[in-house]
């Protein structure tokens, strides 16, 4: 099986994507999508903000399997709750 690359890029509507290098059809893995409000707060480093919450999400997927009790957050899925910031 050969190894899979992955990039980050552009979409045409200024969402920025990861996906599969050698595949252009399919939908991305993970798209992020920046207000206007926070674009101009960002000052054209929209780019590089992605790429770091892309880096990030990527290394927080790597530790969770290690760190997650997955009958307890089955537990908590299941209870109905009121809106909360994630931090």
């Amino acid at each position: 099986m050969s190894p899979s690359f992955f990039e980050i890029v552009q979409l045409a509507n200024g969402d920025y994507a990861l996906r599969r290098a050698d595949d252009d059809e399919s939908a991305p893995l993970v798209r992020i999508s920046f207000s206007q409000e926070a674009r101009d707060m960002m000052e054209d480093r929209d780019m590089n903000i992605a790429k770091a919450m892309i880096a990030a999400g990527i290394e927080a997927a790597g530790d969770i399997t290690h760190d997650i009790d997955w009958e307890e957050d089955e537990a908590e899925l299941a209870e109905p709750h009121s809106g909360h910031t994630l931090h």
